[in-house]
């Protein structure tokens, strides 16, 4: 057996996503003796443990099902929740927006389900999370712990971003609350000159409010964007967009921390 084909075998303990025919996605954990139990059939972990990934797995009915290991979108899609997640569509934009590399300190406020958390350090960063509530913290917590092990770069905090940063250095700051222009002159101190903070905002009254405090910080290349992200239905003759898209979900704006001999301009030409 080849190192490839090893790598493809499903393990006991492994995180797995059960597609049926109808596409529907299932994610669970594989445990030796265990079943998942559907409305249509009843699978077995011991016929999908030790058995290639791709593989299609007969239920107890005989229906089929694919089993694949998960990608961070299924994860993010399916994992508990204690808050809402952010869109995996705004997650990839945030990384590139980011520019998260490994290395790169993070300092995320509002971590809610862990989702920016478990594409921050996926990507390679170290991330510190300010949360208010305990729940949503413990829930962060385990989603990631379950993703990525216990040794990940992560701690979350309980603490409200608004009222200071305790730390400094960072090289990014990620907000997903309410208020983020509240946290410009905390973010100011914590942040290193030329880094990069990004907010992510429901609303556009929201998003112009935080652009019109940026104005009067010390941030600066600006910038607002969205994501809508279509699919396209396939089939033989049949080639067109899918009757319902992903839309409107968020808004990303982005700036970076200028230095503060840089004098009152907000871009080259200001």
């Amino acid at each position: 057996m080849g190192p490839d084909e090893d790598r493809s075998l499903l393990r006991d303990g492994d995180r797995v996503l059960l597609v049926d025919v109808k596409e529907r996605r299932y994610l669970i954990t594989l445990r030796a003796g265990a079943a998942f139990h559907t409305h249509v059939g009843i699978v077995a972990h011991d016929d999908m443990i030790g058995a290639p990934e791709g593989s299609t797995i007969p239920g107890s009915t005989g229906r089929r099902f694919l089993v694949v290991r998960p990608t961070l979108s299924d994860v993010v899609l399916k994992m508990p929740r204690g808050a809402q997640v952010i869109y995996p569509k705004d997650l990839a934009a945030m990384l590139m927006e980011v520019d998260i590399a490994p290395g790169v300190t993070v300092l995320e406020a509002g971590v809610g389900s862990g989702a920016l958390s478990m594409a921050l350090l996926r990507a390679g960063a170290e991330v510190v999370g300010y949360e208010v509530r305990e729940d949503f913290a413990q829930v962060a917590r385990m989603n990631v712990a379950a993703l990525l092990g216990e040794g990940a770069r992560y701690r979350v905090e309980l603490r409200d971003v608004y009222e200071g940063i305790e730390e400094g250095g960072f090289d990014r700051v990620v907000l997903d609350l309410p208020e983020p222009w509240r946290v410009l002159p905390h973010a100011e101190q914590a942040m290193r000159p030329g880094g990069i903070l990004c907010a992510y905002l429901p609303t556009i009254n929201q998003t112009s409010q935080l652009r019109q405090a940026m104005e009067h910080s010390a941030f600066g290349l600006a910038s607002t964007l969205e994501v809508l992200h279509r699919t396209w239905h396939i089939e033989a003759r049949s080639v067109r967009p899918d009757h319902r898209m992903v839309g409107h979900t968020g808004f990303l704006t982005t700036a970076r921390l200028l230095h503060p001999d840089g004098g009152e301009g907000r871009s080259p030409q200001g």
